[in-house]
């Protein structure tokens, strides 16, 4: 196949997934309204009860923090759709059709990839409304630590929902890989209060975490924290993004060809 065909192939994948993200409009208002919903109460019960000296302003710190789990959640969405195709043998179909493996793994990942970036849209919009408009460099902070952390989520959610035909099991690994990264990661506090609470090396690592890194960067590009090494942050997101993306294309590859 020619790479004009390889790329006409990738973008008919792409087309395909996100035209089937649209049908989750429900589960999308769903989880918009349940994001927004976290801003608000947690701005309304936290905001005066948080030691300002370690956190000046906890509405502006959770509403920035919100973009990482908003791209996270959405990009982890496709995870769903392949243990169904897999479930149901769809994946022979798919297999079958006039296109290489990569072709198929590298537009189910940039589907995931986009369907993070929409999703994740309106909550940099709202973050802009509330904390305030980043700079053109923040701008390209923003757009480009979106797209790796839902790159790398989308490709991180699409091999662990093929490891297993196994309704159960694919539910059981997605849920507890969502939640370790959810949970061990400082949307919801700073690096103080987390090394306060857990032992100095669990607490480091969740400073090593891809959405820790992410919110990070998000903190810097909305001027809400710019005492962040950002070059720092940004290196250890690509080499996170770049190890996943490697990692999760084998394993799909290798799920997807095994007997």
């Amino acid at each position: 196949m020619s790479k004009s065909g390889e790329f006409r192939s990738i973008a008919l994948i792409v087309y395909r997934d996100l035209t089937r993200f649209w049908k989750y409009k429900f589960w999308l208002a769903g989880q918009i309204g349940m994001n927004l919903a976290d801003i608000l109460i947690y701005a309304l019960v936290f905001t005066n009860m948080v030691n300002t000296q370690l956190i000046p302003d906890y509405f502006k710190f959770f509403t920035t923090g919100v973009i990482a789990i908003a791209a996270f959640a959405s990009a982890f969405s496709i995870g769903r759709e392949v243990g169904i195709e897999i479930r149901r043998e769809y994946t022979h179909y798919l297999l079958g059709l006039p296109f290489t493996r990569w072709v198929l793994i590298t537009g189910r990942i940039l589907g995931g990839t986009l369907r993070g970036l929409i999703y994740q849209s309106s909550f940099i919009l709202l973050a802009a409304l509330l904390v305030g408009v980043p700079d053109l460099y923040g701008w390209l902070l923003i757009a480009v630590t979106s797209t790796a952390l839902s790159a790398s989520m989308s490709g991180l959610a699409i091999a662990i929902s093929s490891s297993t035909k196994d309704f159960n099991l694919q539910a059981t690994f997605r849920a507890l890989t969502y939640y370790i990264f959810f949970f061990f990661s400082n949307v919801f506090y700073p690096r103080q209060v987390l090394a306060m609470r857990f032992p100095k090396p669990l607490a480091e690592a969740i400073g090593y975490m891809p959405v820790s890194i992410a919110a990070d960067i998000y903190r810097w590009a909305f001027r809400y924290n710019l005492e962040i090494d950002i070059g720092q942050r940004f290196l250890l997101l690509m080499v996170w993004t770049t190890g996943m993306l490697i990692i999760a294309s084998l394993i799909y590859l290798w799920n997807l060809t095994r007997g």
